[in-house]
């Protein structure tokens, strides 16, 4: 029998969902750690992801980001299941517009990872109309920017985004096509040189946007992975969130930029919690947020010192801190 082929499509179909295997993996079979098992929003974590976690270690910067947690179901003040007004942001199913001059396409409800803090695990993914998300674009000439998100947009074939790309770059007011994703951080396989053809190809100025809490996400595949799309002649940014308890002591914001930068990527946002049902152990408080920013601004230049903001829903822009 011959053996499959560990592309990225392999990965995602091995990527772990079970709770106690991943304790397992990581030495922590034996913890008490108190587990949310009848979550909606199950465990799921690419084997390579685990591979960079620190063994034996329960409080692992990247087992955190994916662990269910009992907390998880403890219903608290001023948490709910839209906190950055999506709902209300979508012209279309599947098309939201938040901000002037760009439109984000929710892609997919699919990711690499499940994130325990994101904003939209609860978000009601309906199918998109690409035909109707294209004309709604082509109608308002203010657009320039158009966003794939999602999920995650790289969790899609390249032959469809292919696609996709080439329509909107059919579109004369769109300049740029930008893409929300962290697969290159989870599942730097998925960095092919497929993917970097149709990225490049149309008149379209790509930027990619990834997204990494902790310096140790970024391993030597990873460092590879964001130096063929920064090669391709693609801006590549990063935005992070601040997490208690992963990311919020100020040496290892600052070792993130530092490691980004080393990979050609800069610092974009550092995103305050966004109050999402079920993510409330993460938070960390403003006035923390902000005297961290200021231990950066002291040890680092300040292109490598990230925009540390807010989003509001119904707001126009970020909110900076």
């Amino acid at each position: 029998m011959i053996p499959e082929i560990r592309t990225w499509q392999y990965e995602l179909r091995h990527a772990i969902n079970d709770p106690l295997k991943l304790l397992t993996l990581v030495g922590l079979s034996n913890s008490n750690l108190k587990l949310a098992t009848q979550t909606q929003f199950k465990l799921k974590v690419p084997r390579g992801y685990v591979a960079r976690m620190r063994y034996g270690d329960i409080n692992d910067p990247l087992l955190r980001q994916v662990l269910p947690l009992i907390a998880e179901t403890e219903d608290i003040a001023g948490f709910n299941i839209d906190p950055v007004g999506d709902f209300a942001a979508e012209k279309v199913p599947g098309l939201l517009q938040k901000y002037q001059g760009r439109v984000l396409l929710v892609t997919t409800a699919a990711c690499a990872i499940h994130c325990r803090y994101c904003f939209r695990q609860h978000f009601d993914y309906k199918a998109l109309d690409i035909k109707r998300v294209l004309t709604e674009i082509a109608s308002d000439n203010s657009i320039k920017e158009v966003i794939l998100s999602g999920g995650d947009p790289l969790n899609i074939i390249d032959s469809r985004l292919s696609e996709l790309a080439y329509s909107v770059s059919e579109i004369p007011h769109i300049k740029r096509l930008r893409l929300h994703t962290r697969l290159p951080v989870v599942l730097p396989e998925r960095v092919t040189d497929e993917l970097l053809n149709w990225l490049t190809a149309t008149n379209l100025q790509p930027v990619i946007v990834i997204h990494a809490n902790h310096a140790n996400e970024i391993d030597e595949q990873v460092a590879l992975a964001l130096a063929k799309l920064v090669d391709a002649g693609i801006t590549v940014l990063n935005q992070s969130v601040l997490l208690r308890g992963i990311n919020d002591k100020a040496v290892d914001l600052i070792e993130l930029s530092e490691t980004l930068f080393s990979c050609r990527v800069l610092p974009y946002y550092l995103h305050v919690l966004d109050k999402v049902q079920g993510a409330a152990h993460f938070e960390v408080a403003a006035e923390t947020a902000t005297e961290l920013l200021e231990q950066m601004r002291k040890a680092l230049p300040g292109y490598l010192v990230p925009r540390l903001v807010r989003e509001v829903a119904g707001g126009e822009f970020k909110l900076p801190i």
